[in-house]
């Protein structure tokens, strides 16, 4: 499966990029490909291009505070979830999404 995901958190500092990273590592322990961005304080960084989001299958949007640009994903399925469960369970949220 192809994932794209944004994570971003109120300070956008530790939690944005904590749960980047357990995403990754969690998609790639269930083998599916990942490509998160992260919208932080230093802004947005890792930006997903407009082909990263046409290969997706699903998006997954882990935040605490309103996803900037969302409009990119119109039409996708789009699964949401606060950014603090990315941390402690990604494995059950990626799990989740199906094939």
């Amino acid at each position: 499966m192809n994932i794209v995901a944004i994570t971003a958190c109120p300070t956008g500092i530790a939690h944005t990029y904590m749960a980047a990273e357990r995403l990754e590592k969690a998609a790639r322990r269930l083998g599916h490909t990942i490509k998160v961005e992260t919208q932080g304080a230093m802004g947005i960084e890792n930006e997903l291009s407009a082909d990263d989001i046409a290969r997706a299958d699903v998006v997954i949007l882990a935040a605490g505070i309103a996803v900037r640009n969302r409009d990119r994903f119109a039409g996708m399925r789009i699964v949401e979830v606060p950014v603090q469960d990315a941390i402690k369970d990604p494995e059950r949220i990626v799990a989740g999404l199906g094939t």
